[in-house]
């Protein structure tokens, strides 16, 4: 049993933290945020949820960031800006950088052996951010999205056969965004491959419906975002690095050579386990696959060449 800290207690960062709670993975759980008395009330009640899930998990609230950080074994970063009007890409890459940057130096200081789990946005972009802020070993140093995307997939297949989510497996690579690589060839129904299942425009649709599901949401809600599925995404890898389960997922991690790329952060699968990355699974992709996933590198590579011009 061990600490994990939520940096952000917004309604990812918060959703995340109950979820962490009622699964019981974690014997504390500390959610931190600036605003002034939202993480203490947050924490609060979830705590007060907790005997009705037969949980002693503790959940804490504070503004205090080394406060919060100090000895955990896990850090999910889910704080940072959401683009507001008069707001272009760079200022919004700006702000959010410093923030992530800014956590990351207290993570460095204050929780030297934690594994990271990303999922600020542009996700891809901030697991770099953190990399480098921390200067971790890029095996503690991963992005959420591939599981969030994945997940999308998943549901969006089961919607469409009518069958148990259950029995669906899917993956998406690439970077988290438009440009993100569904693999219909690796996503089955209890083992049988989608190809087998629905015609190739079927496919084709609904790996377009995932590569825009978090936007749908947006559309929908008109106000706000997705927090549902990126919070339990988030608890998915929480949950394989303290438990040691050494799943399989579709993780932003930084690239040295595998699938061609380096310098670069980027959805992969990724077994997962104590400590973070055991390994990346390097796919026998299709030219097509190939060139899609190119394509996604080149998309992240951008956003990354930005942000190393902020940084210096």
């Amino acid at each position: 049993m061990a600490k994990v800290t939520v940096v952000g207690a917004g309604n990812v960062g918060a959703t995340l933290a109950h979820v962490l709670a009622m699964r019981g993975t974690a014997s504390e759980v500390v959610l931190v945020d600036v605003v002034e008395g939202m993480p203490q009330g947050k924490a609060l009640d979830i705590r007060e949820s907790a005997p009705l899930g037969d949980s002693d998990c503790r959940v804490t609230g504070t503004n205090d960031l080394e406060e919060g950080v100090a000895g955990a074994a896990v850090v999910v970063m889910t704080a940072g800006l959401a683009r507001k009007p008069g707001m272009d890409r760079m200022d919004l890459l700006r702000k959010n950088a410093d923030i992530v940057s800014g956590a990351m130096r207290a993570v460095k200081a204050k929780a030297p052996g934690a594994v990271v789990i990303m999922v600020t946005n542009p996700l891809d972009v901030m697991t770099f951010v953190a990399l480098r802020a921390t200067g971790f070993p890029r095996e503690r140093v991963l992005g959420m999205a591939g599981v969030l995307d994945s997940a999308r997939f998943r549901t969006f297949i089961a919607m469409e056969l009518g069958v148990s989510v259950v029995d669906v497996s899917a993956m998406v690579l690439g970077g988290h965004g438009d440009t993100m690589v569904p693999l219909p060839r690796f996503s089955t129904v209890n083992g049988v491959p989608i190809t087998e299942l629905l015609p190739a425009d079927a496919i084709e649709r609904l790996g377009d419906r995932t590569r825009k599901g978090g936007g749908e949401i947006v559309a929908l809600l008109k106000t706000g975002s997705a927090f549902y599925a990126p919070a339990t995404s988030a608890a998915q890898m929480v949950d394989a690095v303290l438990a040691d389960r050494g799943h399989l997922l579709p993780a932003c991690v930084a690239l040295e050579g595998e699938y061609g790329e380096r310098d670069l952060c980027f959805g992969v699968p990724v077994i997962v386990g104590a400590g973070g990355m055991r390994r990346i699974v390097e796919l026998r992709l299709t030219d097509q696959e190939k060139a899609m996933l190119r394509k996604s590198a080149t998309e992240v590579r951008k956003g990354i060449d930005e942000v190393k011009s902020i940084l210096g």
